[in-house]
């Protein structure tokens, strides 16, 4: 059956109040069976793919997308069944690994900020800049004193995003750590899948408890009205998929992006 309308109001995380992972299940579809979450997914990616066009015509505005969870949350399938919508042409994937010695001599935003979509385009960060309160975190990298004093930082880039034309969205794809454990098996298991494979996968579950405390924190700090981010229930792939794609399709058309005016053409012209 068809659940919750409107997902986007659904699973947003109000700005300045606490947030309790414990209390929220991450296969709660919101009222959605898989069938009719399926087909509105697939009438969503159709709106999508007509609103980005115009959006990329129109070159007025930019979207950045941000995906963050933790390892076999679902980044990569997201992108692979949710963007796929969107033509290659104006929209393109950045992941941020371990910062090479260039970017570490800059300050942490450095290297993102030269990644952020210019009007027109769709942007995606397959993991972002929020790894600077998360990893670092978490393995003590840095200082509290560092780390904490980020989230202002953070707030007031995103800040300076909106103000410049971009809208920006943030996922939180959350799963359960026995849902993780599935996931990290069946990529051990299936020789297809297998090169994902790290064995620093499972020393990163020793620090489950630590990470979800740092999600935790930074979704209470860093989920404004300009810039929400919004906690997707992200057990079953196919509500993570309707989910991502009904929020984008809500955030795109909210927009209006419209083709612009032809220029002034002769009333009549024969091509030879």
């Amino acid at each position: 059956m068809a659940g919750t309308k409107d997902l986007r109001a659904a699973l947003r995380v109000p700005p300045d109040s606490p947030v309790d992972l414990a209390g929220l299940d991450p296969s709660d579809f919101n009222g959605w069976d898989k069938d009719d979450g399926r087909a509105a997914t697939a009438e969503h990616l159709e709106q999508l793919e007509d609103l980005q066009d115009r959006l990329w015509a129109q070159a007025r505005n930019s979207v950045l997308v941000v995906l963050q969870g933790i390892d076999a949350s679902g980044k990569d399938g997201a992108i692979r069944q949710v963007m796929t919508a969107f033509n290659p042409q104006g929209c393109y994937v950045a992941s941020f690994k371990v910062p090479t010695p260039e970017e570490a001599a800059h300050d942490f935003l450095w290297r993102v900020h030269k990644k952020v979509p210019a009007k027109g385009e769709i942007g995606i960060f397959n993991r972002s800049h929020y790894e600077e309160v998360l990893i670092v975190r978490v393995h003590d990298l840095v200082p509290k004193e560092t780390w904490s004093g980020r989230y202002e930082l953070i707030r007031d880039f995103e800040k300076l995003l909106i103000q410049t034309g971009t809208v920006i969205v943030k996922f939180f794809l959350f799963i359960d750590r026995d849902e993780q454990r599935e996931r990290l098996q069946e990529r051990y298991d299936n020789p297809k899948k297998r090169w994902k494979f790290s064995m620093g996968d499972i020393e990163q579950r020793a620090y489950w408890d630590e990470y979800m405390q740092a999600y935790q924190d930074l979704l209470a700090e860093t989920s404004t009205p300009d810039s929400p981010w919004y906690v997707i229930p992200s057990n079953r792939n196919w509500f993570r998929d309707l989910a991502i794609a009904s929020i984008l399709r809500d955030t795109l058309a909210d927009l209006k992006p419209e083709y612009p005016a032809p220029p002034e053409l002769p009333k009549k012209l024969v091509i030879e």
